[in-house]
């Protein structure tokens, strides 16, 4: 086996103890389900127990064999020649004396009565046992007769056996109700806590990592994993708790009456009963690996619908329906083949079982009947056997089930096990107040080793200043600003605040002094007034409403437009909203925020004229009294910015302010000139 195998085997076997850890915390509950499932084992046994007896005593007395017969006729005849004179009555009192003390030692019959008497000195109950008769103490005295003349139980004690059972069965029924109630709710909550420590985690990642994954995949394993694993680890536990004992009380009351019986060859037989599950087993890993491939399909299915719902527009104005409709049923027809080739394992388990379950039970009679054990006899076994074929049946499907949530569980924990989370120090410190300015120190990044987007970028952005970036698209504009923010780390140099390298601050107290407005703004499916309070948790509305109209965005959440006004749901993306008002939104999120440090991604490139008026009037007061880098694509609106810097191949090939760059005649003024002349146009 390769190490690669070895290390998936080790990999696969762990997370059965992985899963159990999220049990811990639920120990209380998770214990009173085990308790429950020792009742149903409990109960089960008990009333089992009680077939013997009334077999026993229902059969109707001892049958003889050929020996037997021989002495007791024997015994007959040597009575009557010894009394030659004896009238007919007497001869048929002297039989019956010879025959009535052979019913009052049926050792069936004594067995039973030492059972009861056993019974009655171990719960203290209100009773006398007799010899072939029982006297009830309580509530008044009365004595009933256990067996007839004939040697079978009497109707009535039979009964009291019939109660007996009954209650034993009612215990069976509440606690197996009780056994699955709290292993449910355990294994629900199980997955919940799954659930929310996937979303943790992926949030945790940086944003490398989900450069390099597919939304749909994680959507996928989100929802269609986690709920893989829920629908049968909440069956899982339940039935595994309870269905082993149910198994273990049938065998051990079969070994107990095998030995009781003097049954010894039925011993091996009984022994034999756990083998119907081996064919189970067997099946078992292979069906793991078919889900999990599975899964994998249903997460690309996932993916392919996200990817075109998203970007619908493109397909219906490219008019590409038949060839998208084309790709999700190869990648459907996939899917398929795999899940029926799991699916056909799975159905195979239970013909298989029930296959080798009856052939166990034929050759378990054959063996009784080739070794001459009566029907009673046999019923007795048989009643065990009998009973624990359900919770066999059911344990068939609980490992189906199993292997299946464990498919999906691989996936889980593979994902939990990637971590790209960016490193923050032990002794990280917290940026209080921005108080001297920033610098890039030679600061070179690649998000692919050996393909760097930044080259060795210096400069220096004071307080209170305003630093813009012009550039060709692909320069590295944006990168400069997701490593201010440490979305990502440089891989060379460093950039600082403060004289502090920003990997040395923590990442909250950091990125609560920066605040980024995009050229795209991201509005949530939620009211406006929780999009604009969204960076700030506790705002007021008062504090909503002062922002909004600072970002120049009050008169249109009020103008009739949306009759909801703040409560007013934005939609999905804020497809309820214009470009301008998902800019001036975002805008008022910054301003209710307050940040020292401010990113803008050029916000108003793709808008209307007269709309850009209102983002540059409202840009202008989020500006004030801020230190800003500026993404800049229009160069009108960077003309008294402290500083620029035009960025080429990740390199900083010039840099001043805007009249210095033009009167140099490089590559600023040729942008300058080239963007001028076609607004001129």
């Amino acid at each position: 086996m390769s190490r690669r195998d070895q290390n998936e085997k080790v990999f696969k076997s762990v997370q059965y103890w992985r899963i159990l850890k999220f049990v811990k915390p639920y120990w209380v509950r998770l214990a009173v389900g085990l308790i429950a499932g020792l009742i149903v084992g409990g109960s089960l046994f008990g009333s089992l127990m009680l077939v013997p007896n009334m077999v026993m005593i229902a059969d109707g007395g001892t049958v003889m064999d050929s020996k037997q017969y021989s002495e007791q006729s024997e015994k007959i005849l040597s009575t009557l020649e010894a009394a030659p004179d004896a009238s007919r009555d007497e001869r048929a009192r002297m039989i019956y004396s010879i025959i009535e003390p052979e019913k009052d030692n049926d050792p069936k019959l004594t067995k039973a009565m030492n059972s009861l008497r056993d019974y009655q000195e171990k719960f203290h109950l209100p009773v006398e046992v007799g010899k072939r008769d029982v006297t009830l103490l309580w509530p008044d005295r009365r004595t009933l007769p256990i067996v007839d003349a004939a040697g079978r139980m009497t109707w009535q004690f039979f009964s009291i056996y019939a109660v007996l059972f009954i209650i034993a069965w009612a215990l069976k029924s509440l606690a197996t109700y009780i056994n699955h109630y709290y292993m449910r709710w355990v294994s629900s909550r199980v997955i919940a806590d799954m659930r929310n420590l996937l979303y943790k985690k992926l949030l945790s990642q940086s944003m490398k990592f989900f450069g390099h994954q597919d939304v749909g995949h994680l959507i996928s394993r989100c929802t269609n994993d986690t709920a893989m694993i829920e629908s049968s680890i909440s069956d899982v536990i339940a039935d595994l708790t309870r269905c082993p004992i149910e198994i273990a009380a049938c065998l051990i009351a079969m070994i107990i009456m095998c030995i009781e019986q003097n049954m010894f060859g039925m011993l091996g037989a009984a022994l034999c009963i756990p083998a119907i599950m081996v064919p189970v087993l067997i099946l078992a890993r292979k069906i793991r690996q078919s889900y999990r491939h599975a899964f994998a399909h249903i997460a690309e299915l996932t993916s392919r619908m996200h990817e075109t719902f998203s970007g619908i527009l493109l397909v219906k104005t490219s008019h590409t329906e038949t060839r998208e409709v084309r790709r999700f049923k190869l990648i459907n027809g996939s899917y398929f083949r795999v899940i029926i080739r799991a699916l056909s394992m799975k159905l195979m388990m239970a013909p298989l079982m029930e296959f080798t379950s009856v052939s166990v039970a034929l050759c378990f009679l054959i063996f009784a009947y080739r070794n001459g054990f009566s029907v009673s006899q046999m019923a007795m076994l048989l009643t065990p056997v009998l009973l624990a074929y359900q919770p066999l049946k059911t344990l068939t499907k609980v490992i189906n089930n199993l292997q299946r949530s464990m498919a999906a569980a691989d996936r889980y924990f593979d994902l939990i096990d990637t971590d790209t989370s960016l490193f923050e120090k032990p002794d990280a410190i917290v940026l209080k107040d921005f108080r001297s300015g920033i610098e890039f120190r030679n600061v070179s990044f690649g998000y692919e080793p050996g393909h760097d987007v930044l080259k060795n970028v210096s400069f220096k952005l004071l307080c209170g200043s305003m630093v813009a970036v012009v550039g060709e698209t692909g320069s590295g504009k944006t990168t400069m600003a997701s490593l201010l923010s440490r979305l990502y780390d440089a891989t060379g140099g460093e950039v600082l605040i403060d004289g502090h390298s920003v990997a040395d601050y923590t990442i909250s107290s950091l990125r609560s002094k920066i605040g980024i407005v995009t050229q795209e703004p991201i509005i949530f499916n939620d009211t406006i007034a929780k999009n604009i309070a969204y960076s700030t948790l506790g705002a007021s509305k008062d504090e909503i409403v002062n922002a909004a109209k600072h970002a120049n965005a009050h008169d249109f959440i009020v103008s009739g437009t949306h009759p909801l006004g703040y409560e007013e749901e934005a939609g999905e993306k804020g497809c309820k909203l214009s470009g301008g008002e998902k800019q001036r939104i975002a805008l008022a999120r910054i301003m209710l925020k307050n940040p020292p440090i401010l990113v803008l991604d050029e916000a108003t490139s793709a808008l209307d004229t007269v709309t850009e008026k209102i983002i540059q009037d409202a840009l202008a007061k989020v500006m004030k009294n801020r230190t800003v880098f500026a993404i800049a694509h229009r160069l009108s609106t960077i003309r008294n910015a402290d500083l620029i810097l035009v960025m080429d191949h990740g390199e900083i090939v010039e840099r001043g302010t805007h009249d210095e760059l033009l009167a140099q005649g490089g590559l600023y003024r040729k942008l300058h000139d080239t963007q001028f002349s076609m607004d001129r146009d």
